[in-house]
């Protein structure tokens, strides 16, 4: 069903992601665009697999589609943040020059990991996005190391998904991941601006994100 282009064609959206100063202080440690920051990282499932569809988050078997399809992966208390870190997005990057990628790899929060590490920041990936962290090659002894230090930092892109069913009488969206400084808290939609279509529906509205 072809609704993502469909309605993306029809909206216009404009986001506004308001950032309170309490959400900066909060989260500034750990969300920084410009500095990497230390973590440990882990993978679970298949070698190729891209990642639990039941994870804490809700995304179900979105993981296996893009912008999510091998990129998904759970992280500990520390950035999951009791479900406020799901969606967020980040670059992780691994350190050992001898088999590890110059290349950071994109990371989408889906999940939480209970059983990582409750001290430091921990990334418990899918296998694809494991693999992805070595040169070519290397992906298999990579994965063989189990636990390997790496560096992020919070990446720079915002999706959103428009799930089945959305018409135009009701539309039903799903923030994907989201970038910046704090986390979605709320979504709200209003009309923007009055244009009407052949149909005689009204297909502008403002997208208002706050923390």
């Amino acid at each position: 069903m072809q609704l993502f282009p469909v309605m993306l064609a029809t909206l216009c959206i404009v986001l506004q992601l308001l950032i309170g100063s309490s959400a900066l202080a909060t989260t500034n440690r750990h969300v920084s665009n410009s500095h990497w920051l230390p973590a440990v990282a882990t993978w679970y499932g298949s070698p190729n697999g891209d990642g639990s569809d039941g994870g804490a988050c809700g995304y179900g078997t979105l993981v296996d589609v893009k912008p999510l399809h091998a990129r998904v992966g759970a992280v500990n208390p520390i950035l999951f943040k009791n479900g406020e870190g799901c969606g967020a997005c980040y670059k992780v990057r691994c350190l050992d020059k001898s088999i590890c990628s110059r290349r950071a790899v994109t990371v989408i929060i889906t999940d939480e990991c209970p059983g990582c590490s409750k001290t430091s920041t921990h990334f418990d990936l899918s296998g694809a996005v494991f693999g992805r962290l070595a040169i070519a090659g290397e992906s298999g002894p990579l994965r063989n190391r189990g636990l390997i230090p790496v560096i992020y930092r919070r990446g720079k892109n915002i999706a959103f998904h428009v799930n089945e069913g959305s018409t135009d009488f009701w539309l039903s969206l799903l923030v994907e991941f989201e970038d910046g400084e704090g986390d979605i808290g709320s979504m709200h939609i209003r009309q923007k601006k009055e244009e009407t279509n052949l149909s005689g529906v009204s297909t502008c509205m403002d997208l208002l994100l706050t923390s």
